[in-house]
């Protein structure tokens, strides 16, 4: 019997070993929980830590410059989503790809716990995209490879496995944020690096009796031919990548803004490309080319989302840095805990959502009206945090009351666009491209993010107001236009609601 069938096999027996769900669930809840607590703890301080000062701890760079290599660090991570679920699929399977993962990014945690310099900053920073690469769909894919295709816990089960990811991302701040910005930066991040070491112990101590054969099987792996010949090409490319930046860094070519200019354009060029390939291809229906057109603003509306959303790690932890009063109820708040609101109000939220799409059943709003709804809080959730601004200038320091008030409803707009964004990108997508599609969902983000590390440097005290206030509003009226134009893009949805 084949490994693929005896996989089938263990899947369609209802395991019950964690809250009535398989005992894998267990596994990798707590692979994820403290995989996401050691890459949430690093991106709580790693801002303050580019741009503090080298007397306090940090690398002393410039504050722009900072926040727009946050912004690439973000944009890259999900970018190479995309290579670590291809090796997964083609070579070495999503079990090796978590494990391999894992190891990468504890590594990179344990260079940047290492005091050093930029470039140790920068060898820690390719260790931990390639490895959360690895990692981060992987350990999604093997949640679905648990359950059979007709046990109806699978939502319930993926809905345990977010509660995690948002566990691990609230408490992570709170601790990392306290030790890496009030007594070191390098202590923070050793404590990063220990969140993964733990949860690659949990995956390599409980999976061959919780997970079984489940993320051993390669999908579609590769032919001995095809791997000579992919084997080849990637290292030619690791050499000529080598060759161009040695060449390039020295004359002055290759530079923070020019690296910075090129994934803005990669990160939209990537996305571009994947539409024209699957809307081009015989593979795909007429009904599904109908399907990618709707698929079309859903993807814009999504980019204009994260943007916003995204720089909560960046915009809004400088302004929790630098603009808020951080006494606050007779004790001293860490800039750094703002991060934990996103997903404590998730954790709060998500739940109340669930159940109000359930209550209102076909009442519900459209696909395109709850993206339109999504960008109407993003956008609303900008002009509020330009009110202090405008009501006590940008010298005195504001209540932090307005940054949870900011964040708070960002989260509504999250809840209404991400886990339906999701839910519509599995049913849009071309039979051909389903993985490729879900690919597409997530490069939304990362197209976001490279955009983000475009428009970062034009954010000041002086200019937050007209900053906040142009972004805001575009959200808003994109969310109009998105309203108005959401019957044609249902047409073109073509049944799926």
């Amino acid at each position: 019997m084949s490994d693929l069938n005896k996989q089938k096999i263990v899947a369609s027996v209802p395991q019950k070993g964690f809250f009535g769900h398989p005992k894998g669930l267990f596994t990798l809840f707590f692979t994820e929980f403290w995989e996401r607590f050691s890459y949430y703890g690093m991106r709580a301080i790693l801002v303050f830590y580019m741009y503090y000062e080298v007397s306090k701890g940090g690398l002393g760079l410039d504050e722009n410059m900072a926040l727009a290599i946050m912004s690439i660090y973000g944009s890259l991570v999900y970018m190479s989503g995309i290579i670590g679920g291809w090796l997964a699929d083609r070579i070495f399977g999503t079990s090796k790809a978590i494990f391999y993962g894992g190891i990468l990014i504890m590594f990179g945690h344990i260079v940047l716990a290492i005091p050093g310099s930029v470039a140790m900053f920068f060898v820690s920073m390719v260790l931990i995209v390639l490895g959360t690469g690895l990692l981060k769909p992987n350990v999604s894919s093997v949640v679905g490879e648990i359950y059979s295709e007709e046990d109806n816990r699978r939502d319930a089960g993926f809905s345990i496995f977010y509660m995690g990811i948002n566990l691990g991302g609230f408490i992570a701040p709170l601790i990392v944020g306290e030790v890496g910005l009030k007594h070191n930066f390098h202590l923070g991040f050793a404590i990063a690096a220990v969140g993964m070491f733990l949860g690659l112990l949990v995956f390599i101590f409980t999976k061959k009796k919780n997970l079984g054969l489940a993320g051993t099987v390669v999908a579609n792996p590769l032919s001995p031919t095809e791997k000579k010949k992919v084997f080849s090409i990637i290292g030619l490319a690791a050499l000529l990548i080598a060759i161009i930046i040695a060449v390039t860094i020295p004359l002055g070519i290759l530079t923070f803004k020019t690296f910075i200019a090129l994934i803005g354009i990669l990160g939209i060029l990537i996305p571009t490309i994947y539409f024209i390939v699957m809307y081009r291809s015989p593979k795909t229906t007429a009904v599904e080319r109908s399907r990618i057109l709707a698929y079309i603003p859903l993807f814009i509306a999504s980019v204009m989302f994260w943007a916003i959303q995204e720089q909560g790690s960046t915009i809004l932890a400088h302004y929790a840095d630098k603009r808020t009063d951080l006494e606050f109820a007779g004790f001293t708040i860490s800039p750094a805990w703002f991060q934990s609101l996103n997903p404590l109000f998730i954790i709060i939220l998500a739940p109340v959502f669930a159940w109000l799409w359930v209550k209102l059943g076909n009442r519900q709003p459209s696909v395109p009206k709850k993206f339109s709804l999504g960008l109407l809080f993003a956008g609303l959730s900008f002009l509020v945090i330009l009110l202090p601004g405008y009501l006590t200038g940008s010298d005195s320091l504001v209540n932090p009351l307005w940054l949870v008030l900011s964040y708070f409803i960002v989260v509504l707009g999250e809840l209404c666009l991400s886990p339906v964004g999701l839910s519509a990108t599995t049913k849009l997508a071309p039979a051909a491209f389903s993985a490729q599609t879900m690919s597409l969902w997530f490069l939304s983000n990362a197209a976001a993010q490279a955009i983000n590390a475009q428009i970062v440097k034009f954010y000041t005290p002086e200019t937050e107001m007209v900053y906040f206030g142009v972004i805001g509003g575009v959200a808003i009226l994109l969310s109009i236009l998105l309203f108005a134009l959401s019957p044609k893009i249902q047409g073109f949805m073509k049944g799926v609601r």
